[in-house]
């Protein structure tokens, strides 16, 4: 009996510590491989590289070879030998030409936003509603964004000379008093310039304009109306604070296209007309003094200064004014 009992103890011992005939204890759990941080690096790498690559040599690279002959006194062929330092940038600082066109660039940025935004939203709003033939005025409205700088400079060249079509119709309406030299006159070429500038981006702004009216959700303004809002208190309280982004986007385009604008200067006015007609721009001025005067290192010193500046108000227009839209972002929010 005594042997039997201590069989069946260390039996039943056996299988408690074996496990045999027992629920086994859960295992704990993998953790998947996911390559760590090397995968992430390489994922991210795969993605941004190409774009990356492009950046560095299309716009970087540019810039470096533009800083390296800006302190050359260098016209174009051979190797760069005539090292002028700083020479060629005090030059442009000190060049009442360039100080001229640097006010034409900043008068350009104001009456841009000034008169083109104002403009835009009123069109939007009016644009947002149910209307007949929505679609075609739309339309209408964005072509002549997508016509050629060139095709536009010819046109309006042409119409606005002086037998040009402009001057011709108002004589036709006996009104040959207000027939103009539009483009040659400095009292008004700077505001003729602002009239193309604006009938050719107009369009630009209205559509980005459109978009952001239509990310607003129908539903804040049911509720504004039930409460006895009018049309003008839900526009201030509801459409503007929330087209607020929208708006910043585009005066932050706007400014930087304002500032590096050179195509429709100079195909209606020229390099020379433009300075004495007062439309005059940085680009026109670069082009005006470095290529067509023989001096590539000057004229490269001149687009280093374009690029710092364009770069220094895209910082600063960043850092004090987009600065509340990108907070959020995923990019760049706080946490």
């Amino acid at each position: 009996m005594t042997s039997l009992t201590d069989n069946a103890e260390r039996t039943s011992t056996g299988n408690l510590a074996g496990g045999g005939g027992g629920a086994k204890a859960p295992s704990p759990p993998r953790r998947s491989r996911s390559g760590g941080p090397w995968r992430t690096r390489l994922e991210i790498a795969v993605l941004a590289g190409p774009a990356l690559i492009v950046f560095l040599s299309f716009v970087m690279l540019p810039v470096a070879v533009a800083a390296y002959y800006g302190f050359f006194s260098w016209g174009g062929y051979g190797a760069a030998t005539d090292f002028v330092g700083l020479r060629n940038y005090v030059v442009i600082l000190s060049d009442p030409a360039f100080q001229e066109a640097l006010w034409h660039n900043f008068l350009i940025v104001i009456l841009s936003l000034v008169i083109q935004g104002p403009i835009a939203i009123a069109l939007a709003l009016l644009l947002n509603r149910k209307m007949r033939f929505q679609s075609s005025i739309r339309v209408l409205i964005f072509v002549p964004y997508v016509i050629s700088e060139v095709v536009v400079g010819t046109g309006w060249s042409l119409m606005l000379a002086n037998n040009g079509a402009l001057n011709d119709l108002l004589a036709k309406l006996g009104l040959s008093a207000y027939a103009q030299d539009w483009l040659a006159n400095p009292d008004i070429a700077i505001w003729t310039l602002m009239a193309i500038i604006t009938w050719k981006y107009i369009g630009f702004a209205v559509i980005l304009f459109l978009a952001g009216l239509q990310g607003i959700p129908e539903e804040l303004y049911e509720a504004a109306a039930i409460d006895g809002a009018s049309y003008w208190q839900i526009q201030r309280s509801i459409t503007f604070p929330l087209l607020g982004p929208t708006v910043r986007i585009w005066a932050f385009l706007s400014i930087i296209g304002s500032l590096q604008l050179f195509d429709l200067v100079y195909i209606i006015w020229g390099q020379y007309i433009a300075a004495t007609a007062g439309t005059s721009t940085m680009a026109t001025y670069m082009v005006a003094t470095g290529r067509n005067a023989g001096s590539y290192g000057y004229g490269n010193a001149v687009a280093v200064v374009i690029f710092l500046i364009s770069l220094i108000i895209a910082l600063l227009y960043q850092r004090f004014v987009l600065r509340r839209d990108t907070e959020g972002a995923v990019t760049g929010g706080k946490r």
